[in-house]
C-alpha cells in the first residue's frame, strides 16, 4: 500500500511541475492616498483627522494549452478593517474562456451579483457616517454581500450591449437556507444609457432575517454631463429590517482632467416612527499624470432614523491619491 502512494504522490508532483512550466505573467499595481477631513454639526464638533490608503495589487496568470486563461489576484491592504490577518485583503482566482466566459472563487472580498453593482449614484455617502459617531450611531445601507469563498460568473456575450453576471453563495456554518443565488443583467446598446437590473438572495444567520436583494441603475450620459439614479430595496421576512436606499447624482466634466458632482441619497425604514436618512454631497476632482486632487462637501440628516438634534451633521474632507 505505500508503495501505491508513494506511485501517486509521485506523479502528482510530476503533474504540479509540469503545470507550472507554462510561461505566465505577473504585474503589480498600487493605489495610495493622503487624506485630512471632519466633522461638525451638534456634539460632533472636533479637529480635523487625517488618514491614508494604500493598496499593492499582485496579478498573474496565463494561457493555457487547452486555450482557457488562468489570473490570480492577490490584494495587500495594511489596516483594511476586512483584511485576513492584518495585511492580506482581497483576493481571486479566475478561468476563463471565449466560448465559457469566466468563473471567479473569490477567497475574500466577492460579492452577490447585486451587491457587486448596488453602489450608490452618489458614491455612498452614508458610508462617511455610518456607525458609532459620538452620541449617535448612525445606519449602514444593507446589501446580499455573500461571504468568502463565493463565485461569481460572467456568461460570454450573447447578443451586442447584454451582459449577464451570475453569482452563488455556499452554505456555511451560520446560515439558515442552503445556499443564495443571484443574477445581474446590463445594457449598454444605445450610446451613452446605461441599464442595469439585479436580483440576489439574502443569505441571513437566521431564517427571519434571510430574503432577498433587488437593485436598478439608470445613467445616462449626453455631451460632458452625466445623470444616474439606482435603487436598492432589501426584503427579508422580519419587516422591521427591510430597507430601501434611493439616490441620484450628476456630474459635469469640466475637461478631460477636471470635473463636479453632486448627489444625494435615502435610506428608508419599515420601522413605525422612523424618519428617512438623507445625504447631499458635493465633490470636485483634478486628476494629472496617474495623481487626483479632490475636495468633498458631505452633510446628513437623520443618520440614525430620528429626528434628535445629534443625528444631523456634516463633513468636509480634502483628498490626494496616486495610482502606479
Amino acid at each position: 500500500m505505500n508503495n501505491f502512494k508513494k506511485i501517486g504522490l509521485t506523479a502528482l508532483a510530476a503533474s504540479l511541475v509540469s503545470v507550472s512550466a507554462h510561461a505566465g505573467e505577473l504585474s503589480v499595481s498600487g493605489a495610495a492616498s493622503m487624506n485630512v477631513g471632519g466633522y461638525s454639526g451638534d456634539e460632533h464638533d472636533g479637529g480635523a483627522t487625517f488618514s491614508m490608503g494604500n493598496q499593492i495589487t499582485f496579478t498573474g496568470g496565463g494561457e493555457l494549452d487547452n486555450g482557457m486563461t488562468v489570473s490570480l489576484s492577490f490584494q495587500l491592504d495594511n489596516g483594511t478593517a476586512n483584511a485576513v490577518n492584518g495585511n492580506f485583503d482581497d483576493h481571486s482566482v479566475t478561468i476563463s474562456s471565449d466560448a465559457m466566459g469566466s468563473l471567479t472563487l473569490h477567497g475574500h472580498g466577492g460579492g452577490s451579483a447585486t451587491s457587486a453593482m448596488d453602489a450608490t449614484a452618489a458614491g455612498n455617502i452614508w458610508d462617511t457616517f455610518d456607525g458609532s459617531r459620538g452620541q449617535v450611531t448612525a445606519v449602514a445601507h444593507s446589501s446580499s454581500a455573500p461571504g468568502n469563498n463565493s463565485l461569481s460568473y460572467v456568461m460570454p456575450t450573447i447578443m451586442d450591449g447584454v451582459a449577464v453576471n451570475l453569482s452563488y453563495e455556499p452554505q456555511s456554518s451560520g446560515n439558515t437556507i442552503d445556499s443564495g443565488m443571484g443574477y445581474a443583467v446590463t445594457y449598454t446598446g444605445i450610446e451613452g444609457l446605461t441599464l442595469v437590473y439585479s436580483n440576489s438572495d439574502e443569505v441571513g444567520t437566521t431564517a427571519d432575517l434571510s430574503g432577498d436583494q433587488t437593485a436598478w441603475k439608470v445613467s445616462y450620459a449626453y455631451g460632458p454631463v452625466t445623470a444616474t439614479m439606482t435603487q436598492s430595496e432589501l426584503d427579508v421576512t422580519t419587516t422591521t429590517a427591510d430597507q430601501d436606499v434611493s439616490s441620484m447624482a450628476v456630474s459635469y466634466t469640466i475637461s478631460d482632467e477636471m470635473s463636479v458632482t453632486y448627489g444625494t441619497e435615502t435610506i428608508e425604514s419599515t420601522n413605525s416612527g422612523h424618519v428617512d436618512a438623507e445625504y447631499t454631497v458635493l465633490k470636485g476632482s483634478y486628476t494629472s499624470g496617474g495623481m487626483t486632487i479632490s475636495a468633498n462637501v458631505k452633510s446628513a440628516e437623520n443618520v440614525d432614523h430620528s429626528t434628535n438634534a445629534n443625528a444631523d451633521f456634516d463633513y468636509w474632507g480634502l483628498g490626494l491619491a496616486f495610482a502606479f
